[in-house]
Protein backbone atom coordinates (compact mmCIF):
# COMPACT_ATOMS: atom_id res chain seq x y z
CA UNK A 1 0.00 0.00 0.00
CA UNK A 2 1.53 3.59 -0.97
CA UNK A 3 -0.20 6.85 0.66
CA UNK A 4 -0.06 9.77 -2.34
CA UNK A 5 -1.38 12.86 -1.19
CA UNK A 6 -4.35 12.27 0.46
CA UNK A 7 -5.57 8.90 -0.89
CA UNK A 8 -3.96 5.38 -0.20
CA UNK A 9 -3.23 2.89 -3.82
CA UNK A 10 -3.19 -1.12 -3.60
CA UNK A 11 -0.91 -2.78 -5.76
CA UNK A 12 -3.16 -3.63 -9.08
CA UNK A 13 -0.65 -4.25 -12.12
CA UNK A 14 2.85 -5.74 -11.48
CA UNK A 15 5.99 -4.48 -14.23
CA UNK A 16 6.20 -8.10 -15.26
CA UNK A 17 2.69 -7.61 -16.69
CA UNK A 18 3.49 -4.79 -18.06
CA UNK A 19 6.27 -5.29 -19.83
CA UNK A 20 4.81 -8.68 -20.93
CA UNK A 21 1.83 -6.16 -22.73
CA UNK A 22 4.12 -4.10 -24.24
CA UNK A 23 5.76 -6.74 -25.42
CA UNK A 24 2.92 -8.12 -26.96
CA UNK A 25 1.90 -4.73 -28.43
CA UNK A 26 4.87 -4.67 -30.00
CA UNK A 27 4.77 -7.84 -31.65
CA UNK A 28 1.25 -7.10 -33.49
CA UNK A 29 2.18 -3.07 -34.64
CA UNK A 30 5.29 -4.85 -36.38
CA UNK A 31 3.65 -7.62 -37.98
CA UNK A 32 0.76 -5.17 -38.79
CA UNK A 33 2.95 -2.13 -40.44
CA UNK A 34 5.00 -5.24 -42.52
CA UNK A 35 8.00 -2.63 -44.07
CA UNK A 36 6.48 0.73 -43.40
CA UNK A 37 8.70 2.90 -40.96
CA UNK A 38 5.82 4.32 -38.42
CA UNK A 39 5.74 7.20 -36.75
CA UNK A 40 4.74 6.97 -32.75
CA UNK A 41 3.64 9.70 -30.78
CA UNK A 42 3.65 9.65 -27.61
CA UNK A 43 1.16 12.20 -25.58
CA UNK A 44 2.80 13.84 -23.04
CA UNK A 45 2.64 13.42 -20.23
CA UNK A 46 1.75 10.03 -19.04
CA UNK A 47 3.02 8.06 -22.00
CA UNK A 48 6.45 8.80 -21.42
CA UNK A 49 7.41 5.41 -19.98
CA UNK A 50 5.47 4.04 -22.15
CA UNK A 51 6.53 4.90 -25.28
CA UNK A 52 10.45 4.56 -23.68
CA UNK A 53 9.63 0.62 -23.03
CA UNK A 54 7.82 0.16 -25.88
CA UNK A 55 10.42 1.40 -28.39
CA UNK A 56 12.63 -0.73 -26.82
CA UNK A 57 10.92 -3.94 -27.75
CA UNK A 58 10.45 -2.49 -31.39
CA UNK A 59 13.02 -4.61 -33.00
CA UNK A 60 12.16 -2.27 -36.68
CA UNK A 61 13.20 1.32 -37.68
CA UNK A 62 10.98 3.83 -36.44
CA UNK A 63 10.65 7.59 -35.37
CA UNK A 64 9.17 8.66 -32.23
CA UNK A 65 7.76 11.92 -31.54
CA UNK A 66 4.90 13.66 -28.66
CA UNK A 67 2.29 15.65 -28.53
CA UNK A 68 1.71 17.48 -25.36
CA UNK A 69 -2.29 17.23 -24.03
CA UNK A 70 -3.98 17.88 -20.33
CA UNK A 71 -7.33 16.64 -19.31
CA UNK A 72 -6.96 15.22 -15.85
CA UNK A 73 -7.80 17.30 -12.83
CA UNK A 74 -6.92 15.02 -9.99
CA UNK A 75 -8.65 11.96 -10.10
CA UNK A 76 -11.42 12.79 -12.50
CA UNK A 77 -10.56 13.04 -16.69
CA UNK A 78 -11.77 16.74 -17.54
CA UNK A 79 -13.87 17.13 -20.71
CA UNK A 80 -11.74 20.29 -21.29
CA UNK A 81 -8.77 19.14 -23.38
CA UNK A 82 -5.71 21.36 -23.98
CA UNK A 83 -3.11 21.56 -26.52
CA UNK A 84 0.17 22.85 -24.78
CA UNK A 85 2.75 20.92 -27.39
CA UNK A 86 1.66 20.28 -31.13
CA UNK A 87 3.27 18.52 -33.70
CA UNK A 88 6.95 19.43 -35.41
CA UNK A 89 7.49 18.17 -38.07
CA UNK A 90 5.57 16.87 -41.48
CA UNK A 91 3.74 13.65 -41.36
CA UNK A 92 2.04 13.68 -44.79
CA UNK A 93 2.12 9.91 -45.84
CA UNK A 94 3.34 8.46 -43.42
CA UNK A 95 1.94 5.50 -40.52
CA UNK A 96 1.34 6.77 -37.37
CA UNK A 97 0.53 5.17 -34.64
CA UNK A 98 -0.81 6.81 -31.13
CA UNK A 99 1.25 5.33 -28.31
CA UNK A 100 -0.73 6.42 -25.27
CA UNK A 101 -0.69 5.14 -21.51
CA UNK A 102 -4.46 5.02 -21.20
CA UNK A 103 -7.95 5.60 -22.70
CA UNK A 104 -10.78 5.95 -20.35
CA UNK A 105 -13.30 7.97 -21.85
CA UNK A 106 -11.58 8.67 -24.39
CA UNK A 107 -11.92 12.56 -24.44
CA UNK A 108 -8.11 13.22 -26.12
CA UNK A 109 -9.12 10.90 -29.06
CA UNK A 110 -11.16 14.02 -29.46
CA UNK A 111 -8.35 16.45 -29.73
CA UNK A 112 -5.47 13.76 -31.28
CA UNK A 113 -8.10 13.12 -34.55
CA UNK A 114 -8.39 17.25 -35.27
CA UNK A 115 -4.46 17.06 -35.00
CA UNK A 116 -4.31 14.70 -37.61
CA UNK A 117 -7.34 15.87 -39.55
CA UNK A 118 -5.19 17.83 -42.02
CA UNK A 119 -2.29 16.28 -41.85
CA UNK A 120 -2.64 14.20 -44.46
CA UNK A 121 -1.19 10.63 -43.13
CA UNK A 122 -1.31 7.25 -45.11
CA UNK A 123 -2.59 5.64 -41.78
CA UNK A 124 -3.83 6.81 -38.13
CA UNK A 125 -3.77 4.07 -35.65
CA UNK A 126 -4.50 4.34 -32.12
CA UNK A 127 -2.38 1.61 -29.43
CA UNK A 128 -3.19 2.20 -25.69
CA UNK A 129 -1.17 0.20 -22.81
CA UNK A 130 -4.46 0.66 -20.24
CA UNK A 131 -7.65 0.46 -21.40
CA UNK A 132 -11.49 1.30 -19.41
CA UNK A 133 -13.88 -0.11 -20.99
CA UNK A 134 -17.06 1.12 -18.76
CA UNK A 135 -15.52 4.32 -19.32
CA UNK A 136 -14.93 4.69 -22.92
CA UNK A 137 -17.57 6.91 -24.67
CA UNK A 138 -16.56 7.53 -27.65
CA UNK A 139 -17.05 5.66 -31.36
CA UNK A 140 -13.10 6.08 -32.27
CA UNK A 141 -11.35 2.43 -33.31
CA UNK A 142 -8.87 1.32 -30.70
CA UNK A 143 -6.32 -1.09 -33.05
CA UNK A 144 -4.41 -1.78 -29.82
CA UNK A 145 -4.93 -2.35 -26.53
CA UNK A 146 -2.55 -3.94 -23.74
CA UNK A 147 -4.36 -4.59 -20.54
CA UNK A 148 -8.12 -4.15 -19.90
CA UNK A 149 -8.79 -2.76 -16.71
CA UNK A 150 -11.78 -1.60 -14.23
CA UNK A 151 -12.90 1.86 -14.23
CA UNK A 152 -10.97 2.97 -11.47
CA UNK A 153 -8.15 5.74 -10.99
CA UNK A 154 -4.59 3.89 -11.42
CA UNK A 155 -0.99 5.45 -10.75
CA UNK A 156 1.91 4.57 -11.95
CA UNK A 157 4.24 3.69 -15.09
CA UNK A 158 4.00 7.69 -16.05
CA UNK A 159 0.65 7.75 -14.60
CA UNK A 160 0.02 10.34 -11.87
CA UNK A 161 -2.41 11.81 -9.28
CA UNK A 162 -1.45 15.30 -9.03
CA UNK A 163 2.15 15.03 -9.69
CA UNK A 164 3.35 11.96 -8.02
CA UNK A 165 3.42 8.40 -9.28
CA UNK A 166 4.46 8.55 -12.53
CA UNK A 167 8.32 7.07 -11.27
CA UNK A 168 7.09 3.96 -9.95
CA UNK A 169 7.37 0.41 -12.04
CA UNK A 170 4.13 -0.76 -11.63
CA UNK A 171 0.82 0.19 -11.58
CA UNK A 172 -1.27 0.92 -8.26
CA UNK A 173 -5.20 1.15 -7.95
CA UNK A 174 -6.86 3.97 -5.80
CA UNK A 175 -8.23 2.20 -2.80
CA UNK A 176 -11.90 3.99 -2.72
CA UNK A 177 -12.49 2.83 1.29
CA UNK A 178 -9.90 4.34 3.33
CA UNK A 179 -10.56 2.88 7.05
CA UNK A 180 -12.50 -0.27 7.62
CA UNK A 181 -12.43 -3.43 9.89
CA UNK A 182 -13.76 -6.70 9.46
CA UNK A 183 -13.98 -9.51 11.63
CA UNK A 184 -14.90 -12.98 11.12
CA UNK A 185 -16.34 -14.29 14.50
CA UNK A 186 -16.08 -18.02 15.55
CA UNK A 187 -17.10 -19.54 18.40
CA UNK A 188 -18.56 -23.04 19.09
CA UNK A 189 -22.69 -23.53 20.09
CA UNK A 190 -22.86 -22.10 23.89
CA UNK A 191 -19.38 -20.05 23.61
CA UNK A 192 -21.47 -16.59 23.78
CA UNK A 193 -20.46 -15.30 21.02
CA UNK A 194 -24.20 -13.64 19.69
CA UNK A 195 -23.49 -12.07 23.17
CA UNK A 196 -20.24 -10.74 22.69
CA UNK A 197 -20.78 -9.35 18.98
CA UNK A 198 -23.90 -7.43 20.18
CA UNK A 199 -21.14 -5.86 22.55
CA UNK A 200 -18.26 -5.63 19.50
CA UNK A 201 -20.45 -4.00 17.10
CA UNK A 202 -22.34 -0.93 19.72
CA UNK A 203 -18.04 -1.15 20.60
CA UNK A 204 -16.67 0.10 17.52
CA UNK A 205 -19.51 1.08 15.15
CA UNK A 206 -19.28 -2.18 13.26
CA UNK A 207 -22.75 -3.92 11.34
CA UNK A 208 -23.21 -7.04 12.67
CA UNK A 209 -24.47 -9.70 9.74
CA UNK A 210 -25.98 -12.90 10.76
CA UNK A 211 -25.93 -15.27 7.75
CA UNK A 212 -28.80 -17.06 9.60
CA UNK A 213 -30.78 -13.92 9.78
CA UNK A 214 -29.64 -12.61 6.27
CA UNK A 215 -31.43 -15.67 5.28
CA UNK A 216 -35.18 -15.54 7.17
CA UNK A 217 -34.95 -12.17 5.89
CA UNK A 218 -34.71 -12.60 2.23
CA UNK A 219 -37.23 -15.45 2.71
CA UNK A 220 -39.67 -13.74 5.22
CA UNK A 221 -39.77 -10.84 2.76
CA UNK A 222 -39.57 -13.09 -0.71
CA UNK A 223 -36.12 -11.02 -2.20
CA UNK A 224 -35.35 -12.75 -5.21
CA UNK A 225 -32.48 -14.20 -3.28
CA UNK A 226 -34.69 -15.18 -1.09
CA UNK A 227 -36.95 -17.24 -3.53
CA UNK A 228 -33.88 -18.53 -4.91
CA UNK A 229 -32.21 -20.10 -1.52
CA UNK A 230 -35.55 -21.14 -0.69
CA UNK A 231 -35.96 -23.55 -3.62
CA UNK A 232 -32.89 -25.26 -2.93
CA UNK A 233 -33.75 -25.37 0.82
CA UNK A 234 -37.59 -26.95 0.06
CA UNK A 235 -35.64 -30.01 -1.81
CA UNK A 236 -33.43 -30.55 1.00
CA UNK A 237 -30.01 -29.32 -1.01
CA UNK A 238 -27.99 -26.99 0.46
CA UNK A 239 -28.06 -23.31 -0.92
CA UNK A 240 -25.14 -22.99 -3.49
CA UNK A 241 -22.54 -20.65 -2.21
CA UNK A 242 -23.01 -17.79 -4.94
CA UNK A 243 -26.08 -17.29 -3.83
CA UNK A 244 -25.14 -16.95 0.18
CA UNK A 245 -22.16 -14.66 -1.03
CA UNK A 246 -24.70 -12.77 -3.16
CA UNK A 247 -26.67 -12.11 -0.20
CA UNK A 248 -23.55 -11.03 1.96
CA UNK A 249 -22.47 -8.41 -0.69
CA UNK A 250 -26.08 -6.55 -0.66
CA UNK A 251 -25.89 -6.55 3.28
CA UNK A 252 -22.63 -4.99 3.06
CA UNK A 253 -23.87 -2.53 0.01
CA UNK A 254 -26.33 -1.55 2.10
CA UNK A 255 -24.01 -0.45 4.80
CA UNK A 256 -21.40 1.35 2.46
CA UNK A 257 -20.75 3.92 5.34
CA UNK A 258 -19.72 1.25 7.76
CA UNK A 259 -16.45 1.36 9.32
CA UNK A 260 -16.57 -2.13 9.31
CA UNK A 261 -18.22 -5.49 9.55
CA UNK A 262 -19.00 -8.61 11.73
CA UNK A 263 -19.43 -11.41 9.51
CA UNK A 264 -21.12 -14.48 11.75
CA UNK A 265 -22.02 -18.07 10.35
CA UNK A 266 -19.94 -17.32 7.31
CA UNK A 267 -17.37 -18.52 5.89
CA UNK A 268 -17.71 -22.37 6.57
CA UNK A 269 -15.82 -23.62 3.75
CA UNK A 270 -12.18 -22.73 2.01
CA UNK A 271 -14.98 -21.55 -0.68
CA UNK A 272 -16.60 -19.22 0.95
CA UNK A 273 -13.77 -17.94 2.49
CA UNK A 274 -12.43 -17.19 -1.00
CA UNK A 275 -15.40 -15.78 -1.96
CA UNK A 276 -15.66 -13.77 0.80
CA UNK A 277 -11.97 -12.02 0.98
CA UNK A 278 -13.04 -11.41 -3.23
CA UNK A 279 -16.10 -9.62 -1.71
CA UNK A 280 -14.48 -7.14 0.43
CA UNK A 281 -11.49 -7.06 -2.56
CA UNK A 282 -14.05 -5.33 -4.69
CA UNK A 283 -15.10 -3.25 -1.98
CA UNK A 284 -11.84 -1.97 -1.55
CA UNK A 285 -11.13 -3.75 2.02
CA UNK A 286 -10.10 -7.16 3.33
CA UNK A 287 -10.56 -9.46 6.36
CA UNK A 288 -8.75 -8.19 9.07
CA UNK A 289 -9.28 -11.24 11.35
CA UNK A 290 -11.02 -14.73 11.85
CA UNK A 291 -11.50 -14.30 15.67
CA UNK A 292 -12.69 -17.53 17.83
CA UNK A 293 -13.89 -18.21 21.29
CA UNK A 294 -12.02 -21.13 22.49
CA UNK A 295 -13.98 -22.86 25.73
CA UNK A 296 -13.24 -26.46 26.69
CA UNK A 297 -16.23 -29.20 25.28
CA UNK A 298 -17.22 -29.69 29.21
CA UNK A 299 -17.98 -26.45 30.11
CA UNK A 300 -19.65 -25.91 26.73
CA UNK A 301 -22.34 -28.43 27.39
CA UNK A 302 -22.94 -27.17 31.31
CA UNK A 303 -23.82 -23.83 29.49
CA UNK A 304 -26.21 -25.23 26.87
CA UNK A 305 -27.74 -27.75 29.05
CA UNK A 306 -28.67 -24.81 31.63
CA UNK A 307 -29.70 -22.87 29.09
CA UNK A 308 -31.80 -25.80 27.61
CA UNK A 309 -34.00 -25.19 30.86
CA UNK A 310 -35.69 -21.99 30.20
CA UNK A 311 -34.54 -21.64 25.80
CA UNK A 312 -37.56 -24.01 24.95
CA UNK A 313 -34.94 -25.57 22.36
CA UNK A 314 -34.73 -29.38 22.12
CA UNK A 315 -31.24 -29.32 20.98
CA UNK A 316 -29.98 -27.64 24.50
CA UNK A 317 -31.32 -30.40 26.45
CA UNK A 318 -29.71 -32.76 24.83
CA UNK A 319 -26.04 -33.55 26.00
CA UNK A 320 -25.36 -36.09 22.87
CA UNK A 321 -26.75 -33.94 20.33
CA UNK A 322 -25.06 -31.02 22.19
CA UNK A 323 -21.78 -32.65 21.82
CA UNK A 324 -22.30 -33.74 18.03
CA UNK A 325 -22.68 -29.89 17.66
CA UNK A 326 -19.65 -28.96 19.04
CA UNK A 327 -17.74 -31.54 16.98
CA UNK A 328 -19.49 -30.64 13.79
CA UNK A 329 -17.84 -26.87 14.58
CA UNK A 330 -14.61 -28.06 15.04
CA UNK A 331 -14.67 -30.13 11.64
CA UNK A 332 -16.06 -27.28 10.00
CA UNK A 333 -13.91 -24.40 11.51
CA UNK A 334 -10.76 -26.62 11.34
CA UNK A 335 -10.08 -25.94 7.86
CA UNK A 336 -10.88 -22.16 8.45
CA UNK A 337 -8.33 -21.62 10.75
CA UNK A 338 -5.72 -23.19 8.93
CA UNK A 339 -7.06 -20.64 5.84
CA UNK A 340 -6.76 -17.35 8.23
CA UNK A 341 -3.77 -18.90 10.04
CA UNK A 342 -1.79 -19.06 6.62
CA UNK A 343 -2.07 -15.32 6.05
CA UNK A 344 -1.50 -14.79 9.73
CA UNK A 345 -5.20 -13.36 10.87
CA UNK A 346 -6.21 -16.58 12.88
CA UNK A 347 -7.11 -15.19 16.75
CA UNK A 348 -7.84 -17.50 19.18
CA UNK A 349 -9.73 -16.05 22.46
CA UNK A 350 -10.15 -17.69 25.82
CA UNK A 351 -14.13 -17.76 26.24
CA UNK A 352 -14.05 -18.42 29.86
CA UNK A 353 -15.01 -15.81 32.33
CA UNK A 354 -17.40 -13.37 32.68
CA UNK A 355 -18.93 -11.81 30.19
CA UNK A 356 -17.32 -8.40 31.05
CA UNK A 357 -13.59 -10.36 30.76
CA UNK A 358 -13.94 -11.98 27.91
CA UNK A 359 -15.52 -8.57 25.82
CA UNK A 360 -12.11 -7.35 26.56
CA UNK A 361 -9.91 -9.99 25.41
CA UNK A 362 -11.68 -9.25 22.09
CA UNK A 363 -11.57 -5.94 22.45
CA UNK A 364 -7.90 -6.40 22.91
CA UNK A 365 -6.90 -8.01 19.49
CA UNK A 366 -9.14 -5.97 17.57
CA UNK A 367 -7.76 -2.76 19.13
CA UNK A 368 -4.11 -4.47 18.05
CA UNK A 369 -4.97 -4.98 14.20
Amino acid sequence: MIKLHNHYFKPFISAKQIDNALQRLATEIAEDVGDDIPVFVGILNGSFMVVSDFVKKYKKPCEVTFIKLASYEGVKSSEDIQRLIGLTQNLSGRTVIILEDIIDTGNTLNEVHRIFKNEQVKSLKIATLFYKPEAYKKDYKLHYVGIEIPNKFIVGFGLDYNGLGRNLPEVYQIKETQHMTNIVLFGPPGAGKGTQANFLKEKYNLVHISTGDVFRYNIKNETALGMLAKSFMDKGELVPDQVTIDMLAAEVEKNAQAKGFIFDGFPRTHAQAQALDKLMDSKDSQINAMIALEVDDDILVNRLLTRGKTSGRPDDANESIIRNRINEYYNKTAILKEYYSAQDKYFGVDGVGSIDSITLRLSSVIDNL
